[in-house]
């Protein structure tokens, strides 16, 4: 199991969370669609591995914004993939149910919520422009508002994402500010950049947009 850093995320009981590095040796110098049919197996694998059916798996379109949707009650379209996607979002938020939570990245940051005292959950997609538009002060929001969290009662995680000096804007030390500013009451850096570890990582910017995506998973599943 990877993503050590998630070590806060997994002290609550039943709640799976993981984050899917590089996939060593699998060829992927090529564009974001045909990257993602060619990690699609991999990445249901890891779905299922972590007790999940592949009809509780839950994605975002990932169009650099800040909305944000409650899966499980969505509309979707297809993605390039051949898997469903929740159109126009970049965060999926849910009650503590059995449905698993994914977002890609290779660069952006992703951010894992959990809420210690209710079992909701969130997980965004937050680079450059995400994170100028505050989606996860808008998660936090929409936590509160579908499921009566309280901002203290919140464990987050911020993953591995692109860093200075390898990118000229610093959007991890925002988004640390953005959960204090929130009253996320426990969120936790990884400090790691992508693109520093081309072994563990795929970096966009480092490798000039031909490469895979990293999967970020949240859920509680219902068998293991």
């Amino acid at each position: 199991m990877t993503g050590d850093f998630l070590s806060p995320l997994r002290a609550i009981p039943q709640l799976r969370v993981d984050f899917i590095e590089r996939v060593p040796d699998l060829p992927i110098e090529t564009d974001r669609d045909e990257a993602m049919r060619r990690l699609r197996d991999h990445h249901t694998s890891a779905i299922e591995q972590h007790g999940f059916s592949t009809s509780e798996w839950w994605r975002a379109e990932q169009v650099h914004g800040a909305e944000v949707a409650l899966a499980g009650e969505s509309s979707t379209i297809l993605a390039a993939d051949g898997l469903p996607v929740i159109p126009g979002v970049d965060g999926l938020i849910a009650p503590q149910s059995a449905l698993a939570l994914a977002i890609y990245v290779a660069d952006c940051g992703a951010i894992w919520l959990a809420d210690r005292v209710n079992g909701a959950i969130a997980l965004l997609h937050s680079g450059k422009k995400g994170t100028e538009g505050n989606i996860l002060g808008r998660a936090v929001v929409r936590m509160q508002e579908e499921f009566g969290t309280t901002p203290e009662n919140l464990i987050g995680v911020l993953g591995p994402c692109i860093r200075p000096p390898h990118y000229e804007v610093d959007f991890a030390a925002e988004i640390v500010r953005q959960a204090a500013e929130s009253g996320i009451g426990s969120f936790h850096d990884c400090k790691t950049c992508t693109a520093s570890d081309l072994h563990r990582f795929y970096s966009y910017r480092k490798e000039l947009g031909r490469t895979g995506r990293m999967m970020a998973i949240i859920g509680y599943p219902t068998h293991s």
